[in-house]
């Protein structure tokens, strides 16, 4: 009879699942119709009073056709309860100009492709994209208040013990419009971990199990460390018969340098623990970013750059650029390009002796563009060459590589994106001599807090505050 009951329950629980993923599919045919429309009486064709007939109206036919078939493979009709909603709508974003891609292919197998406005299209496919994107974002909004007020909940039992079940449970508090609520707790530890206060808590597996079969629980996650196979692997035992979604949450917080994404690795699910912290997609973003942006400054400051190039010639002996090797990303060699603002002069081989505050080897004019920083302005060179991003880490000559790398926590780490000419670290003051071992730690440290939070905002914040604030710093000498 329970199974009976449970059965029942999961037919209701897939029953309404297609339910809400065919009234979906519905509303997204319905908005590209409406937005097709729209973009028409944008347009002022024919008044806007009607779609016209033949080619629009083909062209709007084939698009439905396609979106009922394409959107699918993007998972936009799946679950995304407690998953990202920003990332739910690129999807659908992305899935949509697929979709009006094949509908224009079609078209233009039918050479009809010269009866479409390109306004209109262009029209239709902003305003479907974004009244596609706001449906989503309202009825998750709608869905969230709901969930927050104790509704549309699914019930979760938390295996584990210690701090990462504590912090998965707290999670699920925190985030009430995910739509998740811990109810039971396994603890993995009895008698040296406490139980959590607040929910049932079991200590043989036997009773767990029987417990969540009784009370139908939907989720049952495996807060665990990833050596503790033994006990995941009873946990599916004891439900593989049952309709249970079982989830792992693997503790890595202390393994894990930058992110802890699961990735799809030659056919294999593989956990990030040491790897770049960037995504192909943004490494793409910041490179084209970076490119633009090296070319409109080098052609707007090619004026002041050429004056002080002159100047430096005239000033003192010796060339107008100053050249160093420096490592980029993953520890490449690359040769950055200064204007020289010292004296000729020899290093003993292996040692590198860095500028000091009325450093005589620093030219009366070579100190002026040190404080300005004017001496960075031809890196934009390496940055078009791509050695080098507007935003990043800031290089350092490579004797002072080998020497901190192994005497600074995370030093290495640096080499995992692409140095830069202003960054993080060098907006909240940490640029200039790093005589002592906790100047250059506070510097690490804050470039690692850039590479784990990286996006593009924080890349425009960055140089917002390197022009605003000036080039200018004390500790630029």
């Amino acid at each position: 009879m329970k199974s009976m009951h449970s059965a029942i329950r999961q037919s209701t629980s897939h029953g309404f699942t297609d339910l809400e993923s065919a009234l979906a599919r519905l509303l997204d045919i319905m908005l590209i119709a409406l937005s097709a429309t729209l973009a028409l009486w944008v347009v002022r064709l024919d008044g806007g009073q009607r779609i016209v007939d033949g080619t629009v109206a083909a062209y709007v036919a084939f698009d439905l056709t396609f979106a009922v078939l394409v959107l699918p493979w993007f998972g936009v009709y799946d679950s995304w309860r407690g998953r990202s909603k920003w990332r739910l709508s690129a999807r659908l974003v992305v899935g949509w100009i697929v979709v009006q891609a094949c509908g224009l292919a079609m078209m233009f197998l039918l050479h009809s492709t010269a009866s479409v406005s390109r306004l209109w299209c262009v029209s239709w496919t902003a305003i479907t994209a974004a009244l596609l994107v706001a449906s989503r974002l309202l009825v998750h909004a709608v869905l969230g208040r709901l969930r927050r007020a104790g509704r549309n909940l699914r019930r979760v039992a938390v295996v584990g013990a210690g701090a990462h079940r504590d912090s998965v449970i707290a999670n699920l508090a925190a985030s009430p419009e995910a739509g998740f609520r811990a109810v039971a707790t396994l603890n993995t530890r009895h008698g040296t971990q406490p139980d959590f206060p607040g929910l049932r808590s079991f200590v043989r597996l036997s009773e767990f199990a029987g417990w969540v079969r009784r009370e139908q629980i939907e989720e049952v996650w495996l807060a665990l460390p990833m050596s503790d196979e033994d006990t995941a692997l009873s946990l599916l035992e004891a439900f593989s018969g049952d309709l249970v979604n079982v989830r792992f949450i693997p503790d890595v917080r202390g393994l894990a340098m930058f992110d802890r994404h699961v990735v799809d690795l030659i056919g294999a699910p593989a956990i990030n623990l040491m790897a770049s912290p960037m995504s192909q997609h943004a490494l793409l973003q910041k490179a084209i970013f970076d490119r633009l942006f090296a070319a409109v400054a080098l052609l707007a400051l090619s004026p002041v750059m050429l004056s002080i190039a002159a100047a430096v010639k005239l000033s003192s002996k010796g060339p107008a650029l100053f050249t160093q090797r420096r490592k980029g990303a993953d520890g490449r060699v690359f040769r950055i390009y200064k204007f020289r603002s010292m004296r000729l002069h020899a290093e003993r081989p292996g040692t590198l002796r860095q500028a000091t505050h009325g450093d005589p080897r620093v030219t009366r004019l070579g100190a002026f563009l040190r404080r300005t920083s004017l001496d960075e302005l031809p890196q934009f060179l390496n940055v078009l060459r791509g050695e080098m991003s507007v935003v990043g880490p800031r290089p350092h000559a490579i004797e002072h590589d080998d020497q901190y790398r192994t005497i600074v926590d995370g030093y290495i780490h640096r080499y995992r994106v692409k140095p830069g000419i202003t960054g993080w670290a060098q907006i909240n003051g940490f640029r200039g001599e790093t005589d002592r071992i906790e100047k250059m730690q506070g510097r690490v440290e804050h470039d690692l807090y850039y590479l784990r939070n990286w996006s593009f905002g924080l890349d425009m914040r960055i140089v917002f505050s390197t022009v605003m604030k000036g080039f200018r710093h004390r500790n630029a000498y």
